[in-house]
């Protein structure tokens, strides 16, 4: 059946500047990161795009190495693209990134130029395309030159292959010294993404300041903490839940622990006091910062992306409830 976006799509959604750059991003951002591979509904991966763009999610985060397998959610949003949006691509933003393990023997990850570019052309092949809009270094590499990582990302703009750059996971000094390079080449760094949510608050160190004075946007990923942050580990783990099924794989520590899931139990008590979900304050939370442009959300279900909209009805804190919150974290 041929898919028609709703002409409503933009009515609701709040759109933020990406730093000081002209591009504007949806509060909420759709990731591919999981629920989107190879080994995944491609029915279920459809429908959810096809409701984040009804809704006014214009922008759709992928990395080289999403799936599983490696490669395969590109390759899906691909035959999305195909099939469904390809219409549309000028009202779209899709950002990738290469930094991971993707292929064996020394060019196969981390942030040389070789990498870099020979990725995002592999990148490019799978999803169809000629350019994304943002392509990121997706991690600092500890052995390559930051000159070298800049350096291969303005080639990469000034080649076409994407609109604009950006960099994760960089710690504050990194990321300063990453936009120096940029502004000098002249391809500025317009947007960092980092982990953050409430109970990972690492950039509230530094670099939320770096990113003002720099005039770089910023993209939470994870401010669900991996679905910690809702009320679905309330009375358990689900098998189906990605704790469940990915128990084995959770990164950065993100176990479903009895202390955990005791203080979401009391910040879930806030949040119905607000009127909003668990999984909405918390993305509410993360875009309480003037830097953030946007959260970037998982999902795999259509109610978690509607959800996580509807979160943007109610994204003031009062000092009391940001008081609370602080309390219930400590």
């Amino acid at each position: 059946m041929n898919y028609y976006a709703a002409k409503t799509r933009y009515e609701n959604m709040t759109y933020r500047r990406c730093g000081q750059s002209g591009l504007k991003l949806p509060a909420v951002t759709l990731g591919l990161w999981y629920n989107f591979g190879g080994i995944d509904s491609f029915e279920n991966a459809r429908a959810m795009v096809r409701r984040a763009f009804d809704l006014g999610i214009t922008h759709f985060d992928l990395a080289n190495n999403y799936g599983p397998p490696p490669g395969s959610a590109e390759e899906n949003f691909g035959r999305l693209l195909s099939q469904d949006l390809g219409s549309y691509r000028d009202e779209l933003i899709i950002s990738s990134k290469a930094g991971y393990l993707m292929w064996p023997g020394p060019y196969g990850e981390w942030g040389s130029r070789k990498y870099l570019v020979a990725s995002l052309d592999q990148s490019l092949k799978r999803m169809g395309l000629e350019y994304v809009d943002i392509f990121y270094s997706h991690r600092p590499d500890p052995e390559t030159p930051l000159e070298e990582t800049m350096g291969a990302l303005d080639f990469i703009v000034r080649s076409g292959r994407a609109l604009y750059v950006g960099i994760s996971s960089y710690d504050p000094e990194q990321t300063r010294r990453a936009a120096t390079i940029l502004q000098n080449l002249g391809t500025p760094c317009i947007i960092h993404q980092p982990r953050y949510n409430m109970f990972d608050r690492w950039i509230e160190d530094g670099l939320l300041d770096v990113l003002s004075a720099e005039g770089i946007g910023c993209i939470g990923f994870s401010p669900l903490c991996q679905g910690i942050l809702t009320d679905k580990y309330l009375e358990g783990v689900p098998e189906n839940s990605r704790a469940g099924k990915w128990k084995d794989q959770l990164t950065w520590g993100d176990a479903v622990s009895k202390e955990r899931i005791a203080k979401v139990a009391k910040l879930n008590e806030l949040a119905k006091a607000r009127g909003q979900s668990m999984a909405q304050m918390a993305i509410a939370w993360v875009l309480r910062h003037k830097q953030m442009s946007s959260a970037l959300i998982g999902a795999s279900c259509l109610n978690h992306i509607e959800d996580a909209v509807a979160a943007l009805t109610n994204l003031d804190f009062s000092t009391k409830e940001l008081k609370a919150i602080d309390s219930i974290l400590e």
